[in-house]
């Protein structure tokens, strides 16, 4: 079609266009309501755990008895963590332990529930090692009678965490299971369209994480309210900011209109946590502000809390580092990455847009 006469409506960013169907979550950002196979988030936060929300996202079935630990890594997954530079990415490591599952295991298509198991199973043992093994420590075994979020607290640390950091890291990973059609899930889709395996559509996934626009901005949460300090300084420094043209992290949302269901969620599990009772007084001032001035300049735009401020406060509350943030929410997002492969290989179609050509009108190369 010649660009002149193509009138087919252009959406930059395939903002608003239905690229498929989905029976695995609803976001109703206008609303700010989000649920999984019809259950509120906030529900499954109080009355579930994160092995009986993945195995909804796989089956549509809700199953009390649900058990997910973490699973321990072959040879070639930890040979391959142990190549890596000092000072590598946790999501370029995560990406590479799920390449070299990936390639040992060899997972014929269409994914199944139990090959999107096996994969969730093996990413925190993953992250755990690397992250042990870049400080000098040797990887610790997976506990099998620990839930998939405690075991990756007690790899990674030598030690089993107490009951309340088990319990807050659970709600986090059900709340970042999964998101409807955003960046990294729908790059799964699109590979698993291929007919490709369920790593490569998960390394893909986990690539598209790590860019800052999709899965950077806990960690930049913490910098912001470790830049504030103190509940005191809170309005000067977000006016100073928003002056400067700064993004203030931890609000606004591409989809919610309104208050993050995940955030409310994630407050309610952070002030349960004794242990971050000073870093939740500061994070809660800093939001009660923020809101406040952001309608006062933007009256005209909803700008809401989003996840990734509670998201910061809870993972700073069960001792992560900054850094592994993004990795610990590629650990979440498995059970709904895989959960969409799964979705996508039952009724597969390539995906396959169009795109507008607005280049040069054909001519002759010059003489």
């Amino acid at each position: 079609m010649d660009q002149k006469t193509d009138d087919r409506t252009l959406s930059p960013g395939l903002e608003g266009v239905l690229a498929g169907e989905t029976a695995i979550a609803k976001v109703d950002g206008l609303n700010g309501k989000l649920t999984y196979r019809g259950y509120p988030i906030g529900d499954l936060v109080r009355h579930g755990t994160y092995a009986q929300v993945a195995d909804l996202l796989w089956t549509g079935e809700w199953a009390p008895s649900a058990d997910l630990p973490c699973a321990p890594l072959t040879d070639g997954v930890i040979k391959s963590l142990r190549a890596l530079p000092p000072g590598t990415n946790a999501m370029d490591a995560l990406r590479g332990a799920v390449s070299a599952w990936g390639a040992a295991e060899r997972p014929t298509w269409p994914p199944t529930p139990e090959q999107a198991r096996a994969l969730t199973a093996i990413a925190p043992s993953s992250l755990a090692a690397f992250v042990r093994i870049q400080r000098g420590d040797e990887p610790i075994d997976p506990d099998p009678s620990l839930p998939l979020s405690a075991g990756f607290l007690y790899q990674l640390n030598g030690k089993r965490p107490d009951a309340a950091s088990a319990r807050a890291l659970d709600a986090y990973f059900i709340v970042a299971a999964e998101h409807g059609f955003n960046a990294s899930t729908f790059t799964a889709r699109v590979i698993t369209s291929t007919q490709s395996d369920l790593a490569s559509a998960l390394c893909g996934a986990i690539g598209a994480l790590k860019g800052p626009l999709h899965g950077g901005a806990p960690s930049e949460v913490v910098s912001q309210l470790h830049e504030i300090g103190s509940p005191e300084r809170a309005e000067k420094w977000i006016n100073d900011a928003l002056d400067r043209g700064d993004r203030l992290m931890g609000f606004g949302h591409r989809v919610y209109r309104a208050y993050d269901p995940r955030a409310a969620a994630l407050r309610e599990v952070a002030e349960g946590m004794a242990g971050t009772a000073e870093w939740l007084k500061l994070a809660v001032a800093v939001e009660d502000v923020a809101l406040r001035v952001l309608k006062e300049r933007h009256p005209e735009r909803p700008l809401q809390t989003n996840v990734e401020f509670y998201t910061a406060a809870v993972l700073q509350g069960v001792g992560l580092p900054p850094a592994i943030f993004p990795a610990t929410f590629a650990l979440a997002r498995h059970a709904g990455w895989t959960a969409h492969c799964i979705e996508q290989g039952q009724a597969n179609r390539l995906i396959r847009p169009d795109v507008r050509y607005v280049g040069p009108a054909e001519r002759a190369l010059p003489a």
